[in-house]
């Protein structure tokens, strides 16, 4: 079997930043891939929480200095990169001085809800994706996890569908329950979303503004969903139920056989 190439996508990875669940899982899964012979490459945003010289953080300038449009804005981007410890695992880090340098996540100090959510999402989306173009590797699988992360099948069946890059790569997307109540400002949302070849009738999933909608397309748009917590389909059923013709499959995050099995089958290996 030829050596798989799989590129996680998410908002955390631990030990550089530990908010959620997602971070343990991104922390865990690649590397136990890696070991089993595959070739990983890791994508997070660079929150303003992460400690450039502790974590040994370091641009890359072959990759860094591009834009990419977000609404009516061309936001230059950064990469950095650094070794997940222990693993021999790089992670590259999607920068940008007006959505990342901030001492918080979401949430401001007083726990407000930054204005600009959606656009630091759409833009690590967007980011992600033509960073990987930069670096000339072919993902076999984009795997995905939670809302930030949401956007990225949407753009690999529009944009990136006939690229050399990603023409061949299956996105998977798999669901966490990290809610929130707040609301997106739907004025405009659109405009942001958008790339090549996304029109608004692509868009409806998003007609809610909050986290649900970017959920419920990150389900839409993806080769297949993965949950990883039973109690997790439960709360998420509204948006499976919109959405008969998808196929979820529970995995156990500590099933390493589990995901090895259903990444080599559902590229065809």
């Amino acid at each position: 079997m030829s050596k798989l190439r799989i590129l996680y996508v998410a908002s955390e990875v631990d030990p550089f930043l530990a908010v959620t669940p997602v971070a343990d899982f991104i922390r865990k899964l690649p590397s136990a891939m890696q070991d089993k012979g595959f070739d990983i490459r890791i994508l997070v945003p660079r929150f303003g929480l992460i400690n450039e010289r502790k974590n040994r953080l370091h641009e890359v300038v072959r990759l860094s200095g591009f834009t990419v449009p977000v609404g009516d804005s061309d936001m230059p981007v950064t990469i950095k990169v650094a070794s997940l410890p222990l693993a021999r695992l790089q992670v590259y880090f999607i920068d940008n001085e007006d959505y990342f340098q901030r001492k918080y996540v979401f949430t401001d100090k007083e726990d407000k809800f930054y204005d600009d959510n959606d656009e630091r999402a759409i833009f690590f989306c967007k980011g992600a994706l033509e960073t990987v173009k930069r670096l000339g590797w072919s993902p076999d699988i984009v795997h995905c996890s939670d809302w930030m992360s949401a956007l990225i099948p949407l753009y690999l069946k529009t944009t990136y569908k006939n690229d050399v890059i990603f023409k061949d790569s299956k996105a998977i997307f798999s669901v966490f329950d990290n809610s929130f109540p707040n609301k997106f400002q739907f004025e405009g949302l659109y405009e942001k979303v958008k790339n090549t070849n996304v029109e608004d009738n692509m868009l409806g999933s998003l007609d809610s503004a909050d986290y649900n909608g970017f959920m419920k397309i990150g389900i839409e748009y993806s080769d297949a969903i993965i949950i990883t917590d039973e109690e997790v389909t439960e709360k998420f059923n509204t948006i499976f139920n919109e959405l008969p013709n998808k196929t979820f499959k529970y995995i156990s995050e500590t099933d390493i056989d589990g995901f090895y099995n259903f990444y080599t089958e559902l590229v065809g290996e």
